[in-house]
């Protein structure tokens, strides 16, 4: 951020008093911006023991399979965003049944929460945002065709969960040097 977004004027990066980051602060009408990270929020959505994935057709990571995701909205909440995103990339209506993955990538100030979903029938359609929806069996993921790292790390607890025949929740923290796939 160049400009203060409540009086225009040029911001400077500075540690305000009582905090511990740099921050863009208005000299002029001290105003702070405070920089968080965004969430994303989405779906493992289910059918008759196979899991939904869209291929990208959008950026990043066009042409590469997904789980239903992507940033969550003011004025909802996360199961709220993650079903809206759900129809958004397949055109589906999903029942989000429990929070099940919450991964932090600090490198790109993003946190990814996923929640398993079940599908109450196999309506689903390519959209805007997927040029491609399908169903997968367990056995037959496009792992080399994943666009993300933290939807691999989701479905491969997922599958492990699955084996054991209850799923619980998970948090973890991809570190990473550069973006993530």
């Amino acid at each position: 951020m160049r400009y203060c977004p409540k009086c225009g004027h040029q911001v400077s990066m500075e540690i305000p008093e009582g905090d511990n980051r740099q921050r863009a602060v208005c000299p002029q009408c001290h105003h702070i911006d405070y920089d968080n990270p965004r969430l994303i929020t989405g779906t493992i959505p289910l059918f008759d023991g196979k899991i939904l994935l869209c291929k990208r057709n959008i950026e990043p990571r066009i042409g590469y399979w997904t789980l239903p995701a992507g940033f969550m909205e003011n004025q909802e909440t996360t199961s709220e965003g993650a079903l809206r995103e759900t129809v958004e990339e397949c055109g589906s209506n999903a029942i989000c049944k429990q929070a099940f993955s919450m991964i932090s990538i600090p490198k790109i100030n993003q946190i990814h929460l996923f929640y398993i979903a079940e599908l109450p029938q196999p309506d689903f359609h390519a959209t805007e945002e997927s040029s491609e929806v399908a169903l997968f069996a367990l056995d037959d993921i496009p792992w080399e065709d994943l666009a993300f790292s933290s939807v691999e790390m989701t479905l491969r607890l997922f599958i492990e969960d699955h084996s054991k025949g209850s799923y619980g929740f998970h948090e973890d923290t991809i570190r990473i040097n550069s973006i993530p796939r």
